[in-house]
């Protein structure tokens, strides 16, 4: 099964360039062949979860270890990559079907979908890539993909959100590749389960204090914490999500900012660098600060898709103090059964988040695509002329707020659960607290969009309905799965999805191991 995994980068490599040429020969033929190309990855990454139970290691080119130096590129599927992939492809399959009608509004379709596959490709890459400096390579693909398409309007807003989130993205890719040579300079190696290896034998027994990997950490945890929109490096993050396409926002929100910043934090932290008592206490103090931040933030903004910005970087708080409370339970040898509820709750809370944040940025966009406008101030009544954003939203809003039964109440429940167990009480109480502002947030999206009434009659010469078809399909289908997805919780279902992932982080030494074949 080793030969498919290139697939999950060469496939929307091969749409993109199929749209290239076949874009010019055959009007809207890019409107069929996308989602097909996104499903058949769909299908592949449920493959790979039902049907290949271990590790997967591609080596591109088939070259062997020289002297026991990796010498390959190597493309790795374990537990966490098939998690992320399933991920992507998911949200790019409901985003571009979305996308099928939404961007009848633009002139230049063909690229819009060009640089989308191109994004898919970046994030495949990213996630699949064993040596560190091919997660920058694809990481840039990505990136770059996501300056063109947040810009895709090219009116002022899109252009100036895109040129900051260029500039600031610039900063992080230069930050990644300083640290990525001066890994390279003191390791002699790229591979990341091989730098696993050398870092100890470069820095001594006492790796884990030295100057060197303090500061290698601070700069990782700064480059791709810009990637991530973590609190400090969050400002670019409201602008570019807001201004974006809305299939864009969804994929920017549900996927990227996982895919080149989450996913890579992960990785490296548990599977590169020695565990660290320092930076596991750093990255949960980060990510409890953007959880609070990030609320506080969005409770005052009117924008809706603004007000959902801000929201992404107080949820990615929860996924990261999930994670951040089970590497601190790690690197103190405590209780591992502990430390894998917490990290399982911030993964599974990770994979919601993808589902009910792009289906809340579709109803955004569906909105806005009636209506003209993203002003809640401007709007009400929406409920009686677009019953299927109505009922969509309002599954995601509860999703999100964590109100039973829909998925995010389960995984924000494991995460406070899990903090509590292991004494961070006052991490526990601001998660708490949290969700509760953020079911204000919401309920006050519900309220002025869809209720309002008063306000519904200044609308009703527009002749307001619902979104076209595949518009409407998307969101439903992304509402089922907010749904869906709480049966995750189910020690059946856990154990196929969440549980592999968790034990690629647990046991951190056996990646090297399975990956080098050692």
């Amino acid at each position: 099964m080793n030969s498919l995994v290139p697939l999950f980068v060469i496939v929307p490599l091969g749409c993109a360039f199929v749209i290239t040429i076949l874009g010019r020969l055959i009007n809207g033929i890019c409107k069929f062949i996308t989602p097909i190309f996104l499903a058949y990855l769909v299908y592949l990454s449920l493959f790979f979860i039902f049907r290949v139970p271990e590790t997967s290691v591609y080596k591109v080119g088939g070259f062997e270890a020289v002297n026991g130096i990796p010498v390959a590129i190597y493309l790795v599927v374990d537990g966490l990559t098939k998690l992320i992939l399933l991920i992507i492809s998911t949200i790019g399959f409901f985003s571009i079907l979305y996308s099928t009608s939404y961007t009848k509004q633009y002139t230049a379709e063909r690229k819009f979908y060009v640089l989308f596959s191109l994004m898919i490709a970046g994030m495949n890459g990213v996630v699949l890539s064993g040596d560190i400096f091919n997660i920058f390579v694809f990481l840039e693909i990505a990136a770059i993909s996501s300056y063109a398409l947040v810009a895709f309007g090219l009116e002022k807003q899109q252009l100036e959100a895109s040129f900051k989130y260029q500039i600031l993205g610039g900063i992080a890719s230069l930050v990644i590749l300083l640290t990525i040579g001066m890994l390279y300079w003191n390791t002699g190696t790229l591979n990341i389960a091989d730098i696993s290896g050398q870092i100890v034998k470069a820095c001594g027994n006492s790796a884990r204090n030295t100057v060197f990997l303090r500061f290698v950490s601070v700069l990782m945890i700064a480059g791709f914490g810009l990637k991530a929109a973590i609190f400090p490096f969050h400002t670019w993050l409201p602008d570019a999500h807001s201004s974006a396409p809305s299939p864009i926002s969804a994929m920017l929100s549900g996927v990227l900012i996982k895919a080149v910043g989450i996913y890579v934090i992960i990785r490296l932290f548990f599977n590169m660098f020695p565990l660290n008592y320092d930076v596991a206490v750093t990255i949960t103090i980060l990510g409890t600060i953007s959880m609070i931040v990030g609320v506080l933030l969005a409770i005052g903004q009117w924008d809706m898709k603004r007000l959902l910005a801000y929201h992404s970087i107080s949820q990615m708080g929860y996924v990261i103090i999930g994670v951040g409370i089970g590497l601190i339970i790690l690197t103190k040898n405590g209780d591992k059964t502990l430390a894998s509820l917490s990290i399982m709750g911030g993964l599974f809370h990770l994979m919601n988040h993808s589902i009910f944040k792009s289906l809340l940025f579709l109803n955004a966009g569906s909105v806005e695509y009636r209506t003209g406008t993203r002003n809640l101030k401007k709007l009400g009544g929406l409920s009686r002329a677009m019953p299927i954003t109505s009922g969509t939203t309002f599954v995601a809003s509860m999703s999100i707020s964590g109100i039973p039964p829909f998925n995010g109440f389960f995984s924000k429940m494991i995460i406070i659960i899990a903090s509590v167990s292991a004494g961070y009480y006052w991490i526990g109480f601001f998660a708490v607290a949290v969700s509760i502002v953020t079911t204000g947030s919401f309920l006050k999206i519900m309220k002025y969009a869809f209720g309002n009434t008063e306000m519904s009659e200044r609308l009703v010469h527009k002749k307001i309905k619902e979104v076209p078809f595949t518009m409407s399909l998307s969101m439903i289908m992304l509402s089922i799965l907010c749904l869906l997805s709480a049966l995750i919780a189910i020690p059946y279902f856990r154990n196929i999805f969440l549980k592999p992932a968790v034990d690629v982080l647990i046991n951190s030494a056996v990646y090297a191991k399975t990956v080098l074949g050692a």
